[in-house]
């Protein structure tokens, strides 16, 4: 697949401007200044130019005080982070200081925009989804973090407000970088309080997206999980290189859902073939993607994180998707996931023992945190031999949502002998694809389904009075789904590029 061209744009001659002229004598004369990484001034010793590949001694003159006060005159004041800037550029200047609090070190890092970089990932950004961005400093992620805020606000026209906390994303000064395009800047004052400017955005600000950089503490992580429960893509980055890592991370695993353990009944585990203690997932998870940033061009994608979680916590090993770019920007997958691979294979399992222990004749459904009447509704149109009852010891199943108040779904476990079905969320599309799978039913069309989750959009924009996109459908579907939404008298357009071109319903107001 052709990756398009990659454009860098990097700002030096401004960098260059704030060095000591001897130091920027030196430093103009080497080779590859396009592959500089950063200036190290370092009191009493000779200053440095670091590349990827080697280390240049800037001149045999040992660095001074001077030089030091030189370069901290010319950029803007160092916060509590122990950062500074220079306006209206990507560039990173950092110190170092003694106990008195002065500054004997300076780290000089060239902040370049880089677009093109996330075409790599264009169509997972273009789904609507929440990302996550893993990886070891220095390999890339402030940089895609930047490009994603641009091709949303700017592409896409989406409300787009990035948190900034070190100005790092888009750039010092109070005017930002044109590197995050048409997207909205909010700074944040000390880093202590990102969480509550991350909060602020979405109260204030009616954002569809919020790109923020390294998610690192517990109060940073349940301002991300608010966020996304009120409807908002979230892109960000955090610490560790892969999801294993934050799985165990005390402090970050509620990211991915989080893990806790729980008992299970006697007929349950033997089911399961363990333990009557196991671990699960706790939660649904903040983020439903999480990419593992190995090198530049080299990624590691987990498309469906709730399904990864559950896998990998059964002790099953699930096979991500594998992307690389070449030097000459052509895209390539090297392994796919077989994650459905795996599900299809425990579905089959919880099919067969569902099957034999459900009661003859018709199905007695207990619905638990899933809306009776939409769940009436399927079993209506699909004219399944089921119906919904009050009283959870007439049930033959229950149908609950994953994660969903754990304890009590526990208690049902040991007090019934109905089995526990999940589905992902309380939608007309899930309970209908679960009756379904249940029943054994063909497939519905295509057609019916793409209309049935405008049904459903359409009762979510009412309730809450904001946007809604829906899955991606070819031309011809999304006709039918544009005169459904008029029949509601509510507006829709198509955005997007094909083929993840969908629709996206409002308020006739809006």
């Amino acid at each position: 697949m052709k990756d398009q061209t990659i454009k860098i744009t990097d700002d030096l001659e401004q960098m260059l401007e704030i060095l000591p002229p001897r130091i920027r004598c030196h430093l103009e004369s080497l080779p590859s200044m396009e592959n500089l990484l950063e200036v190290v001034l370092d009191l009493g010793r000779p200053a440095e130019a670091r590349f990827h590949q080697n280390i240049q001694h800037l001149g045999d003159t040992i660095v001074s005080r001077e030089d030091i006060a030189y370069v901290e005159s010319r950029v803007s004041a160092f916060g509590k982070d122990n950062r500074a800037g220079i306006e209206r550029t990507l560039h990173r200047i950092s110190a170092i200081r003694n106990r008195q609090g002065k500054i004997i070190g300076l780290t000089c890092r060239v902040g370049r925009a880089v677009y093109g970089t996330i075409n790599i990932i264009r169509d997972i950004i273009e789904s609507g989804k929440s990302i996550l961005l893993l990886g070891r400093p220095g390999v890339g992620k402030t940089t895609m973090l930047r490009e994603i805020a641009r091709v949303l606000s700017d592409e896409f026209l989406k409300r787009v407000i990035v948190v900034d906390t070190s100005n790092e994303i888009a750039g010092d000064g109070d005017i930002p970088h044109p590197g995050i395009g048409s997207a909205r800047r909010m700074q944040v004052p000390v880093p202590e309080l990102q969480h509550a400017v991350m909060i602020e955005a979405v109260e204030n600000h009616m954002p569809e997206v919020i790109v923020v950089d390294e998610i690192g503490v517990e109060a940073e992580a349940y301002a991300a999980r608010t966020i996304a429960e009120r409807g908002v893509q979230l892109v960000a980055t955090a610490h560790g290189n892969s999801l294993e890592n934050l799985l165990v991370n005390p402090t970050l695993s509620d990211l991915i859902g989080g893990i806790q353990a729980v008992t299970l009944s006697d007929e349950e585990a033997k089911r399961r073939k363990t333990q009557k203690t196991v671990l699960e997932r706790k939660s649904p998870p903040t983020f439903d993607v999480v990419i593992e940033i190995r090198e530049v061009g080299n990624l590691v994608i987990h498309k469906n994180v709730a399904d990864v979680i559950d896998l990998m916590l059964r002790g099953m090993s699930p096979q991500p998707e594998i992307r690389v770019r070449d030097d000459s920007g052509r895209m390539e997958i090297l392994q796919t996931s077989n994650i459905e691979e795996l599900q299809c294979n425990i579905q089959e399992i919880s099919f067969v023992h569902g099957r034999m222990e459900k009661s003859s004749g018709i199905v007695r459904i207990y619905p638990y945190a899933v809306s009776k009447n939409r769940l009436e509704r399927a079993i209506q149109d699909l004219k399944v031999s089921a119906r919904v009852v009050r009283n959870l010891d007439e049930a033959d199943l229950i149908l609950t949502l994953k994660g969903h108040d754990r304890r009590t779904t526990l208690k049902m476990k040991n007090s019934s002998t109905a089995v526990i079905y999940t589905i992902k969320s309380n939608t007309i599309k899930q309970i209908t694809e679960f009756l379904r799978e249940y029943f054994r039913i063909p497939a519905l069309d295509l057609e019916e389904l793409a209309l049935k989750e405008v049904e459903d959009a359409v009762e979510k924009v009412i309730k809450n009075s904001l946007p809604v996109e829906i899955t991606p459908q070819n031309s011809y579907i999304r006709k039918l789904q544009h005169k459904l939404v008029e029949k509601h008298h509510l507006r829709s357009r198509s955005t997007g590029v094909e083929p993840n071109r969908r629709l996206r319903i409002y308020l006739d107001n809006d």
